[in-house]
């Protein structure tokens, strides 16, 4: 593969989409973390705070949790190119706030490549799927502001200026 200094790596001088080679790359440790929130309408809120967030579907926290697990782990298979990874860590929290939901997935391996997707494919896949869980309650539900938080190891590290999660 031939690199092009500020041109994007998915793609060859031809313009066609590719899987970067990371053969080359040192296996370091790598670690990112990726945030959603979803916003209940007030009384959707109440209800589910009320009712120790359990449905009839079932432990909406806790399922969206390991929907978020499971996202991240499946990464490679819904987003086009990217590495197959051996994750070894998978952490997803969701905390209320009033109406809302803070999801924060944090994933870390040792690898050549790193994990910012997983994480924000986690925190989008616990959003969905809370999204899912409480959706007879209304419609009206907004999933928001999914973004990496941070990243660390390989060429560069990132964190997100102002949030504190």
């Amino acid at each position: 593969m031939t690199t092009n200094p500020g041109k994007l790596t998915h793609l060859d001088d031809a313009q066609r989409p590719q899987m970067v080679d990371v053969g080359g790359k040192a296996i370091t440790r790598r670690n990112a973390q990726a945030q959603a929130d979803v916003v209940f309408p007030a009384d959707v809120a109440a209800q589910l705070r009320d009712g120790g967030y359990v449905t009839r579907k079932g432990a909406v926290l806790a399922v969206a949790n390991l929907a978020g697990v499971m996202g991240a782990k499946a990464t490679s298979q819904l987003i086009p190119l990217c590495h197959p990874l051996a994750i070894e860590k998978c952490h997803v929290d969701i905390a209320m706030d009033g109406d809302v939901a803070r999801i924060v997935c944090t994933v870390s391996c040792e690898g050549r490549t790193g994990v910012e997707m997983e994480a924000l494919t986690g925190a989008s896949v616990a959003a969905l799927t809370l999204y899912d869980m409480c959706k007879a309650l209304s419609h009206d539900i907004v999933i928001r502001d999914i973004r990496l938080l941070r990243k660390h190891g390989g060429k560069s590290d990132f964190e997100r200026d102002g949030d504190a999660a």
